[in-house]
């Protein structure tokens, strides 16, 4: 029996409503930042620009100490899903195959730390850098953003871990493997969708970043992007087409990455929710 026309309609509406409220921002900050000054600043706005220039982008690349911040924001960001990556692996690991006491309050207490605002422990962070001379360095934000994202990601890929069958970690061990070769070689392979979906969400919440890399870095050579972007429109007064350039150029990696890893992603993170 054939449901009516509308009931099968109006999902897919929904659909294309939702995504065109979501997506005409980004549309309309990379269409900012290609059109001309005049069309940008006219009266009647330019839905689609046709008289395109890359001039914008060309005084967003030419600031004052824009590819330094991109290393620093690239460097930041990798070695925070890196150094999350290797802890929570072990941490999923330990959490999915022993059973020890206290293991669910461990887990328990992950949950939590997820949902808390990280920002009630800005002041203590604050102190606890300053008091170890680490202020206008790298080093506290790559700990700091690690820690971030690593709740999510140890429930996460424990999920995972969880979901593959003890035979295959039995068996390799039979013929030869210690728990270390077994865990390399049969169990690491099979979470690559979830090490994708936790290094995705890592990424996107490190290279966001703006709170702390505003409290701790007061050094201009130790800064990131997103701070950098948060003072461009100051230092370029009303040039919205350099603005969003800007923007367009620090939210180019995330879109490329989520557009590559969506589907790894979303499975990620729905496979990884099992029991155990």
């Amino acid at each position: 029996m054939k449901r009516p026309l509308f009931s099968r309609l109006w999902p897919n509406a929904t659909a294309i409503i939702l995504f065109a409220g979501f997506a005409f921002p980004v549309y309309w900050m990379f269409a900012t930042a290609l059109k001309p000054t005049g069309d940008i600043i006219s009266e009647n706005p330019v839905w689609v620009p046709t008289d395109i220039t890359f001039g914008h982008f060309r005084t967003a690349i030419d600031a004052d100490h824009f590819w330094t911040l991109v290393a620093n924001s690239v460097t930041v960001t990798v070695s925070s899903v890196l150094l999350s990556l290797v802890i929570a692996l072990l941490a999923a690991f330990a959490l999915a195959r022993m059973r020890f006491r206290g293991r669910r309050g461990f887990i328990a207490m992950f949950m939590l730390a997820q949902m808390a605002p990280w920002e009630v422990m800005v002041i203590a962070i604050y102190m606890l850098v300053r008091d170890n001379d680490m202020l206008d360095s790298l080093v506290p934000l790559t700990v700091f953003y690690a820690m971030m994202v690593l709740p999510l990601t140890i429930l996460t890929l424990r999920g995972y871990v969880a979901a593959v069958p003890k035979e295959l970690e039995e068996s390799a061990m039979v013929d030869g493997c210690n728990r270390t070769q077994a865990f390399i070689k049969v169990i690491f392979p099979l979470l690559a969708p979830g090490l994708m979906a936790t290094s995705l969400f890592g990424f996107i919440t490190a290279w966001n970043e703006f709170p702390l890399v505003l409290i701790l870095n007061k050094d201009i050579e130790k800064q990131t992007l997103p701070l950098w972007l948060s003072q461009f429109q100051t230092a370029f007064g009303d040039d919205w087409g350099a603005t969003m350039a800007a923007s367009s150029l620090f939210a180019l990696p995330i879109l490329v990455l989520f557009i590559f890893l969506q589907r790894k992603a979303v499975s990620g993170l729905t496979d990884g929710a099992v029991k155990g």
